[in-house]
């Protein structure tokens, strides 16, 4: 029922929807600038549409509600859409379907927690969208030849069972192969870096704060050591890695994105890499993979606790909806 008041969890997801959206228009805007594939040129165009769809969306429902609408970002303030091109068209490509898949997983969890009825319809036909969105952004992708498709496996000749312990060590003597979901997470993981790093590199040469700057570069390298994690542990099965992106970047060092902007999409990067790599680790059986997202996930909690310390340094933080301080409304009424 609409009348109802939004929860906690419906609020949350609104809030961080707007928040992302209003962020990637002002992506999506300049790469349309700069784009000079047709084909992707029609993806970007519908994700701007649907993205502004969505923002009008939220910002109605957080009116009815008297709920305050986030700062959020602007086109005046985070983005030069005139500034030199920064991502090739393939990065550009690779990026909306990594965004594609990250925005149906969150969506669907966002509809998951919803319960009041427009709120429900606003995250259902958002996963529709999304839907409809991948699938031409794969299609695009195969039509150029530019799609990362997943290693195939061997069919067995029959069902089997686990017949001893060895099926979870990894860290001394023979190792077993690599099972299904191993294969497709330190896939997955490996891909996601390359393009992180190359959105990190991009992000590097057009950074103004020295602060920023160094956490982008130390971010890059933090990927480029991951895949080589990543693509080391494939390369032992004869796994062939997905391909590297920093060539994708071009030579420009002009203002592009604000730092501000920068640094809310690198720790969203990171944030995502957390939840990927504690689901991969809960995957993977074989003992010494599971160690190895272990460690590398402690390296990316400290670089996301650096991130987060730099925005509040800057006052890039806005605060995300959150409980009542009793203890701070006791004192003021003191």
């Amino acid at each position: 029922m609409e009348n109802q008041s939004l929860t906690s969890a419906e609020i949350t997801q609104l809030w961080a929807a707007y928040m992302n959206d209003n962020a990637l228009e002002c992506q999506l805007q300049y790469f349309l600038m700069k784009v000079n594939d047709e084909d992707i040129q029609l993806i970007l165009q519908k994700s701007l549409n649907v993205v502004q769809s969505h923002i009008l969306q939220i910002t109605e429902i957080f009116n009815k509600e008297s709920y305050p609408i986030p700062y959020g970002f602007s086109l005046d303030d985070d983005v030069d859409v005139n500034a030199p091109k920064l991502f090739s068209d393939a990065y550009i490509l690779n990026y909306l379907q990594q965004g594609f898949k990250t925005a149906l997983e969150a969506f669907s969890i966002s509809l998951s927690l919803a319960g009041r009825e427009d709120v429900y319809n606003f995250f259902s036909e958002c996963l529709r969208e999304q839907d409809e969105l991948l699938k031409m952004s794969n299609s695009t992708l195969q039509s150029k030849g530019l799609y990362s498709a997943l290693p195939q496996l061997p069919t067995p000749e029959s069902y089997d069972f686990v017949k001893n312990q060895s099926f979870l060590t990894g860290y001394f003597g023979e190792r077993r192969p690599l099972a299904g979901s191993e294969i497709n997470n330190l896939f997955g993981n490996y891909h996601r870096n390359a393009l992180g790093s190359a959105t990190l590199v991009g992000y590097s040469q057009v950074a103004k704060n020295t602060d920023v700057r160094k956490f982008l570069v130390r971010g890059k390298e933090i990927a480029q050591k991951h895949c080589e994690v990543f693509g080391s542990i494939l390369h032992e099965d004869d796994i062939p890695a997905p391909t590297k992106m920093e060539d994708s970047v071009t030579n420009s060092t002009t203002y592009t994105f604000s730092d501000k902007l920068m640094m809310f999409y690198s720790t969203g990067l990171i944030a995502l890499s957390v939840g990927y790599y504690g689901a991969s680790m809960s995957m993977s059986p074989r003992r010494d993979i599971g160690t190895a997202y272990n460690r590398l996930l402690n390296e990316i909690l400290k670089y996301a606790e650096d991130g987060a310390n730099i925005m509040i340094k800057h006052g890039w933080m806005e605060e995300p909806p959150r409980a009542l301080d009793r203890d701070e409304l006791a004192k003021k009424k003191n």
